[in-house]
């Protein structure tokens, strides 16, 4: 018996290290200086490394090292060495550029997305690279205990050539990158890829009921940082509370920020009148399977994605840039989205023991949630343009397409339909545009009874 209690307790610990890393490795994704220093570190290595090999005269590395004097080859990597760093100052001119647009015309929230741009570290990387492989390259090439030389490694300075041509191509295939890569329509495609993969990672029990109501001997589990809440891992606390009779239930979602100090959720036995519960325990167990951080990310958080996506249809319908069909193209990436979360349950997890006597509740967003929030957002905005209008009737029905004919969340779809009807009625002045807009609205509305 206590050697399986020993096995769970060391899977357990398995997991919360795991759990760790992934959130080192979500920060690293996220961080545009992390990938280019791991480059430059492998190439110190590889310049190490070639200097080492011993080329033979007539050999098939004598044909292809470096076939000047140790002057020409210290000449070659200083050259290379002010090329590229020049290069990497245009490349990071560039990139910032990318991120103004990114954030003044779409949504400061999408920063995030271009930092995690894989093609742009790649790039970084070897240009860094190649600074740093050529940069360390002139301090030995030509040179022994102070004193010029001409034995230097040329297979050496032919990797330095190598990682400009290298470099080269990082640059052209930049400048392509970078033009696709601030297009509406490749932005919200990521947005839209993201926000399904994390809505895959849901998990599939959630239900649409309220979580109850905490009793009155409940203890209280303060929050230890302050924050965005990235990520909830409920089967990590469920061990806690097997076999126990004990409840935890969480009052925050996924990408709501907490206070350190306040409230994070709760845990309470039965009755009353049970052994008191050691608050520590609990505590130190939900903040430990509860990620807080100072941004929210895409790993759990389904609303991100749509706030996201919403943010630019918002921007666009401003006066400022008024641009509806940015906003018409950001919500068919919703409509995606919808159809995925019409098809699926929503809303708050109940994790039971073995024994069904434990529990772990989580609260979550239900489907009316994420449909009332689009409709409203955009609405208030675009509500004097019909074309945007009409494409959250669309938005509206692909969501209606993906439920079945007795699913309560009809009345939720037609709710949201009257809503558009009434921001449009409201705001569009002429009668010709209403028309075609409640026309869509009856049909859905029909459609939906």
């Amino acid at each position: 018996m206590s050697g399986t209690v020993r096995t769970s307790s060391d899977r357990r610990r398995g997991r919360q290290r795991a759990l760790r890393w992934e959130g080192l490795r979500e920060y690293a994704n996220g961080a545009l200086w992390v990938m280019p220093s791991v480059a430059a570190v492998l190439a110190l290595v590889a310049g190490w490394s070639l200097s080492q090999i011993r080329v033979q005269p007539g050999s098939f590395l004598s044909r292809i090292a470096f076939q000047g004097t140790a002057d020409d080859a210290r000449s070659l990597l200083i050259e290379v060495t002010g090329t590229v760093i020049t290069v990497i100052a245009l490349t990071l001119g560039l990139t910032v550029v990318a991120l103004q647009l990114s954030s003044t015309q779409f949504s400061p929230r999408l920063l995030r997305n271009f930092l995690r741009d894989r093609g742009t570290q790649v790039v970084l990387s070897v240009f860094i690279a190649t600074f740093v492989y050529s940069a360390a390259g002139s301090f030995t090439v030509g040179l022994e205990s102070g004193t010029r030389t001409e034995v230097y490694p040329r297979l050496a300075v032919s990797g330095s050539i190598l990682l400009l041509f290298a470099s080269l191509g990082m640059v052209v295939y930049y400048a392509d990158h970078l033009a696709h890569s601030i297009q509406i329509d490749a932005i919200t495609r990521q947005v839209e890829r993201n926000t399904r993969r994390a809505l895959d990672r849901l998990s599939p029990d959630q239900t649409a009921e309220s979580p109850p109501r905490a009793p009155d001997w409940a203890l209280v589990l303060s929050s230890r940082r302050t924050g965005y809440v990235q990520t909830i891992h409920p089967e990590l606390l469920l061990p806690s509370v097997a076999g126990s009779d004990v409840t935890i239930c969480l009052r925050v979602r996924v990408g709501q920020h907490v206070i350190a100090g306040s409230v994070l959720g709760w845990a309470w036995s039965p009755s009353a009148t049970a052994p008191p519960l050691s608050r520590p325990v609990f505590e130190r167990a939900v903040n430990t399977n509860v990620r807080i951080g100072f941004e929210r990310t895409g790993e759990q958080d389904v609303a991100f994605g749509l706030r996201q996506l919403t943010d630019i249809a918002c921007k666009a319908l401003s006066p400022a840039v008024n641009d509806p069909y940015t906003a018409v193209q950001a919500i068919e990436h919703l409509s995606t989205i919808g159809a995925d979360l019409a098809a699926r349950p929503l809303g708050t997890l109940i994790m039971t023991d073995t024994e069904a006597s434990g529990r772990v509740i989580v609260p979550g967003n239900t489907f009316a949630d994420f449909v009332f929030f689009v409709c409203s957002m955009i609405g208030r905005y675009g509500g004097a343009e019909v074309t945007v209008l009409l494409a959250l009737v669309r938005f509206l029905r692909t969501c209606a397409s993906a439920l079945p004919n007795d699913s309560d969340r009809r009345v939720t779809l037609a709710e949201a339909a009257q809503m558009v009807l009434d921001d449009g009625e409201r705001k569009i002045t002429r009668p010709s545009d209403l028309e075609p807009l409640r026309s869509a609205v009856g049909s859905l509305q029909g459609r939906l009874q």
